[in-house]
């Protein structure tokens, strides 16, 4: 599947796609969010998680504890944030790596992980309009035909 782009004219728009697409997610499911400062990472993965939660709860950003950890309805949930990371080596003491296999991992920053970066991830590029502080384009590459079939359906 080629790199699908969409345009979310709004934070709600964000919101409700990152709802969407924590309905395709189960464990040892990575997504990896890309983008500047500013760009709406931390947003999406908020809105995704309060997704699935039974009582949705303050989702801050992992920016300066690395990892915050959620129990939802669709397993274990690791949201990390790795921009005060300096290499991959550090990511194995976090456990992180293992975490790849028996929880859905959001993490922003991925540039980070380097070689330890899934090949199976899925990539989410978030790149803010210059004219619209709240619009966003999104590219999606679900670069194997697994996420390709669990993504058609997604609304646009």
């Amino acid at each position: 599947m080629s790199p699908r782009r969409l345009s979310l004219p709004s934070p709600d728009a964000t919101t409700a796609l990152a709802a969407a697409l924590g309905q395709c997610l189960s464990p040892g499911d990575v997504v990896l969010l890309h983008g500047p400062v500013g760009a709406g990472k931390s947003h999406f993965a908020r809105g995704l998680i309060q997704s699935l939660q039974d009582i949705p709860e303050d989702v801050p950003s992992p920016t300066f504890t690395l990892v915050q950890s959620y129990d939802t309805t669709r397993g274990p949930l690791w949201h990390c944030d790795l921009y005060r990371m300096s290499g991959p080596d550090e990511l194995i003491e976090l456990g992180l790596i293992d975490a790849f296999d028996t929880a859905i991992c959001l993490v922003e920053w991925p540039d980070r992980l380097g070689e330890l970066a899934p090949a199976g991830a899925l990539n989410l590029t978030f790149v803010p309009d210059p004219d619209d502080p709240d619009r966003r384009t999104l590219t999606i590459d679900a670069g194997t035909p697994d996420w390709a079939a669990r993504l058609d359906g997604l609304a646009a």
